[in-house]
């Protein structure tokens, strides 16, 4: 039986509203994007959502070049995309605690609390309330 070596990684996790990233940066090897599998270009097909994903990385200043998996589960477009932002920065910690600086002073590593607020009873959404009549 054969044992195969553990390829090294360091791993984190983003989220965003209901949007969940799992980020595993791959030193050494060649430079790409995976996400759930699929190329970066295809999974995010604007052209904003690309950047925002890969904001943490191209300002972070990492000094080798990584190539990154993440599997996105939950939220929308743009939860995701910020989700896997977080995720990134999360994870280059995990690689050299020194980029701690860069990436705070950017907000990337800041979990952004917003998310829908609970329906109330008697009330039509969170806040609309039905129409009201004097008589």
């Amino acid at each position: 039986m054969t044992t195969k070596s553990p390829t090294k990684y360091f791993e984190a996790v983003g989220r965003r509203k209901t949007a969940i990233a799992r980020v595993r940066l791959f030193p050494g090897t060649k430079a790409g994007y995976e996400v759930n599998g699929k190329s970066l270009e295809t999974y995010f097909p604007v052209a904003e959502m690309q950047a925002t994903a890969m904001a943490a990385i191209t300002n972070g200043k990492a000094a080798d070049k990584f190539h990154i998996t993440v599997k996105v589960s939950g939220g929308g477009i743009s939860g995701q995309a910020d989700a896997m932002r977080l995720g990134i920065a999360r994870a280059l910690l995990v690689y050299d605690v020194q980029l701690r600086g860069g990436l705070k002073k950017l907000g990337f590593l800041k979990r952004d609390p917003r998310a829908k607020e609970r329906r109330k009873f008697g009330f039509k959404k969170a806040r609309k309330s039905p129409q009201w009549s004097k008589r």
